[in-house]
């Protein structure tokens, strides 16, 4: 079969014929893979940029973590049924698991990072892993699950948006769906801001986010402390940096971008202003529920953010499209 591999510490992907996954283990299923996402994780790790350094000792593996499809074979529980796949596999055996069940494993790996994902037309993964989706669900939209929980946590650490001011600094998937769950959350007023994100910022608009702003295009600039809220999601330190002049006394600066190198902050001001920095990364598993329920409410208005289908034979294109930012979410169909 077909697969989009990492397959040494290097810049590249090789697309190439790999043999088809079995089952290794009774708490493992077979999916059938209808729907797989191109992430930024996998822009980070196709062109080696730093922090991915641990996968060497996994190559050659599959990349893949934002995919959903249908059980061939497993657990009977599992059989036949349409799933979303978390990505994060838990040891269930170190202190944080036995402390604090899944959401504290110190020891967990990653489906399309250190073990084969979903850029496949067949991925084996625990059946843990699996969860379900509603029939009326299709596969693009149920893909599109992992992402969206990132968002949903985004939102969710920062408290609370609710009647506040919100700024989301970087418009790719990430961004656009921290606006659409800080929008269910309550905000009061959402500005959504990029660099050279024509395609991106049109996006929103389509999205029903009127208040976008591009620091390239003459757009009127930003508002210094006029923000109770910012999200940052652009992943460039030096935006993390400048949000902070954004930031209302005692706003909240959520961090769910990730950085190559370390960003510095005004601490002096950041104390006297009594303001937050906060990280958010991997969402809890009763998140993913919460984030298929709201997929489910409004599926049309999700599915905006897929901007490209394309077979998986085309998958280095795809990665091209995001890399030049042309492209929203661009869905692989195995």
């Amino acid at each position: 079969m077909l697969a989009i591999r990492k397959v040494a510490p290097e810049p590249g992907l090789v697309c190439h014929d790999v043999e088809a996954p079995g089952i290794d283990r009774n708490d493992e299923v077979l999916i059938r893979v209808e729907a797989a996402g191109i992430c930024g994780t996998d822009l980070h790790i196709a062109d080696w940029t730093a922090g991915y350094e641990a996968m060497a000792s996994a190559m050659p593996v599959t990349l893949g973590h934002e995919f959903a499809g249908t059980v061939e074979r497993g657990s009977p529980e599992w059989l036949r049924r349409r799933v979303v796949v978390r990505p994060s596999v838990t040891c269930g055996r170190c202190e944080g698991c036995r402390q604090c069940g899944e959401d504290g494993c110190t020891a967990r790996t990653g489906i399309g990072i250190r073990r084969d994902g979903g850029f496949a037309r067949l991925a084996s993964v625990p059946a843990r892993n699996c969860v379900a989706v509603p029939e009326g669900l299709d596969a693009e939209l149920a893909a599109l699950t992992e992402p969206m929980t990132v968002a949903a946590q985004a939102v969710a650490r920062a408290g609370t948006v609710e009647g506040k001011r919100v700024l989301v600094l970087g418009p790719g998937p990430i961004g656009l769906g921290v606006a659409l769950f800080a929008e269910r959350g309550g905000a009061a007023a959402l500005t959504i801001a990029g660099r050279d994100d024509a395609a991106r910022l049109a996006c929103a608009r389509a999205l029903g986010f009127a208040d976008t702003r591009d620091a390239l295009a003459g757009d009127e600039p930003l508002a210094p402390a006029g923000f109770d809220v910012i999200f940052e999601a652009t992943g460039v330190p030096e935006v993390a940096s400048t949000a902070q002049r954004l930031l209302a006394s005692g706003g909240t600066l959520v961090i769910c971008g990730i950085h190559a190198k370390p960003a510095s902050f005004d601490l002096t001001a950041m104390v006297r202003l009594e303001q937050s920095v906060v990280g958010s990364y991997r969402a809890p598993v009763a998140r993913w529920s919460e984030v298929v329920a709201a997929i489910t409410d409004e599926p049309e208005r999700f599915r905006k953010l897929i901007s490209h289908r394309l077979p998986l034979s085309k998958a280095l294109e795809g990665f091209a499209l995001m890399r030049s930012r042309t492209a929203i979410k661009v869905m692989l169909q195995p």
